[in-house]
């Protein structure tokens, strides 16, 4: 029997008012290789930590029994012992950490823990920062490791290929599910379509015990009316008999109906479980662009300071379409999109192109207004679909009186992608829009992207999600824009 790595026990987590985690008992075994999922704030990262020791339960108890190593993707490098096989392959620059970008910092990180061996691995969210060459490094790395992993992660692609347990974190409580990320949708598929059985089996049961008790009503007032109408004082002591006789059976028929309202109020409700609809984003005919190519460019040479990044490329971007662009870390993805926004040299754009923009880490708000008072000054739609596409990005309820300088960074990101698509724009430019989402929003963006009718430039290193909302995409290879599909 494999051993006990990691073990939790009537574990509560309280923040404020607010009960963040409720387990009556988790463990983790020795070759347990376990994908923590949940949407943000749901408290997955609370959860590692806790294993971790590095915060403590309000009430219960963990106990940690094995040499671990934890990967936080917010805290900051530093310097030491490294394998220097490792550095080579995570192509990692000697220079100091503080000039380092993101994803050369998650690169030291991962360095750093895989150097040396440890019985166990906490991970939260290693690939945010990587390209998909780092992302498949890391994948090869760990599909051979020998030990327990628990791995946070909104890759799909990386749960798929590390992990054979799940870890669902919802409303405070952690579901265990066998099998990868793929076999726990087709699970919670499943579960759902049994939930809809049952919500249909309420709803007529239901239905039938409350037609059951008005006939019975009915039936009662019926009796009432008919001992009213008894007025033939001559036949007094039949018809004193009659009256007692009818009264008794009045009051047979309230008492069961009144049974039958009782059973409806016993009835546990099931309700119908929650529909992902694709929401369908029409644009006015003021912002429609009628040019099959609304951005082009015809060997076009572009540079990041004295890099050259395009080198005589050329490229004609289809209306409405989705078009994805890939390429190493450093390849001049950015850059380029940035040039695009900033109409340059090279360019031919649409004069009726009204451009809108998702930067990394674009969600800085400078005005005191609440999130729904946002996106009313920001979008001609009515205030329900307005109210529908923040509820499919899970803003909603008191969400919506939020002042949005006081969203945490995860609302933050979500609203900025519901105000573009929303906004007065016909063409969208995304730039690594699903980091810091959960999975669930990420797969919100990919049906706003189904039901968007402008044109969408996005770089991105998440392949799955590529694979799912791309038209097109391009490769940036060799200081040209390769068109791969």
């Amino acid at each position: 029997m494999e051993k006990v790595c990691f073990e939790l026990e009537n574990i509560e987590v309280t923040y404020l008012d607010r009960t963040v985690l409720e387990i009556e008992r988790l463990a983790v075994h020795q070759f347990d290789r376990i994908g923590v999922v949940g949407k943000n704030g749901a408290g997955k990262s609370t959860l590692l930590k806790l294993l971790a020791g590095l915060i403590q339960p309000s009430r219960g108890s963990v106990h940690s029994l094995i040499d671990f190593a934890y990967f936080d993707q917010l805290t900051t490098p530093e310097i030491g012992e490294i394998d220097y096989e490792l550095i080579g392959k995570l192509s990692i620059p000697e220079t100091e950490v503080k000039n380092y970008s993101g994803g050369e910092q998650t690169r030291l990180k991962l360095a750093k823990m895989l150097s040396n061996y440890h019985e166990g691995l906490l991970i939260d969210e290693p690939t945010t920062h990587l390209d998909a060459e780092g992302t498949q490094f890391f994948v090869d790395e760990l599909t051979y490791y020998y030990g327990a992993l628990v791995l946070i992660s909104h890759d799909r692609y990386v749960l798929d290929q590390l992990v054979t347990k799940i870890w669902e974190v919802e409303d405070g409580v952690v579901t265990e599910y066998t099998g990868n990320y793929s076999d726990y949708v087709n699970q919670k598929v499943v579960e759902k379509k049994r939930q809809q059985e049952q919500h249909e089996s309420y709803v007529k049961e239901k239905i039938r015990l409350t037609k059951a008790a008005e006939e019975k009503m009915k039936r009662a007032a019926k009796i009432t009316q008919a001992s009213g109408r008894i007025q033939d004082t001559k036949v007094k002591g039949n018809r004193m008999f009659e009256t007692k006789s009818k009264g008794t059976s009045q009051k047979s028929v309230q008492r069961a109906a009144k049974a039958l309202e009782k059973r409806v109020e016993q009835l546990e409700e099931v309700k119908a479980p929650e529909e992902h609809q694709i929401i369908c984003f029409h644009q006015s005919e003021a912002f429609q662009l009628h040019n099959p190519f609304p951005i082009m460019a015809d060997r076009i040479n572009l540079k990041a300071g004295d890099k050259p990044l395009f080198e005589e490329a050329s490229f004609q971007f289809p209306l409405g379409k989705t078009i994805a662009i890939t390429g190493k870390n450093g390849a001049g993805k950015t850059t380029f999109l940035q040039h695009i926004l900033q109409h340059g040299e090279g360019l031919t754009i649409s004069p009726k192109a009204v451009i809108g923009s998702y930067e990394q880490m674009d969600y800085q708000f400078t005005k005191d207004e609440t999130v729904l008072a946002y996106m009313k000054d920001k979008s001609d739609h009515p205030e329900s679909r307005i109210r529908a596409v923040l509820h499919a990005m899970n803003i909603k309820g008191n969400d919506l009186k939020k002042n949005v300088r006081d969203l945490s960074g995860g609302q933050a990101i979500r609203l900025v992608l519901c105000q573009l698509f929303l906004g007065r724009y016909n063409i969208l430019i995304l730039d690594e829009p699903t980091n810091f989402l959960d999975i669930y929003s990420i797969e919100a963006l990919e049906r706003f992207l189904e039901g968007y009718e402008g044109t969408v430039i996005l770089v991105s290193h998440d392949w799955t999600f590529i694979e799912k909302v791309a038209d097109c995409v391009y490769s940036i290879e060799n200081r040209k824009l390769v068109l791969r599909s």
